[in-house]
């Protein structure tokens, strides 16, 4: 299949759980990470669920990480240079939704991605290579390239694997270190 096959065939796979199927496994991929070897960091990248596309519900994990003291950053995308910056994620912070449907804070200073230990990655598909394909605009390949290599990289799925498609990714994709599903943590490198 292509890039574009799989997205299609992820979004509608998405679009088919219902709204309590979607919950619930969120809430079941945040319970396997609070099982999962991850906690002994400080700071953490944690993208906001665009509820429209059906994502992950991240709240579950940001209610996790809260209890456990961590830092969270959150993304805010820069349209114009298709770059996302981190920005640092409190209670009393203010969000606003851009143009693409994403919640993101209405101001803050941006922290340096090499300070980020940790990302939670949004995505369509991955296999058990830790390729992964997005929504197609790269701006995640071109955050994690800014992190340090030994950065934990996090995809957050509902769904199962695919065999492999080595062969449709591109040079500058940026492999993923862990998947988080309903079921478990699958451990990439």
């Amino acid at each position: 299949m292509t890039k574009k096959e799989l997205r299609q065939l992820y979004k509608q796979k998405r679009t088919a759980l219902s709204v309590a199927e979607r919950e619930m496994m969120s809430l079941q991929i945040a319970q396997q990470l609070s099982i999962c070897d991850i906690w002994g960091y400080n700071c953490y990248h944690l993208f906001l669920s665009i509820k429209k596309l059906n994502e992950v519900d991240t709240t579950p994990i940001l209610q996790l990480l809260y209890q456990k003291n961590k830092q969270v950053v959150v993304p805010k995308m820069n349209s114009e240079k298709r770059t996302l910056t981190s920005i640092p994620f409190t209670k009393d912070t203010l969000l606003q939704t851009n143009n693409w449907g994403v919640p993101e804070p209405k101001d803050g200073i941006a922290i340096s991605a090499h300070k980020i230990e940790v990302v939670f990655v949004p995505l369509l598909a991955y296999d058990l290579y830790g390729n992964r394909i997005g929504y197609g605009g790269g701006y995640y390949d071109r955050f994690l390239a800014e992190c340090r290599p030994e950065t934990l990289k996090i995809g957050l799925s509902f769904f199962l694997p695919e065999e492999n498609f080595s062969s449709i990714s591109l040079p500058t994709d940026v492999h993923l270190t862990h998947i988080a599903t309903p079921e478990k943590i699958i451990t990439i490198r």
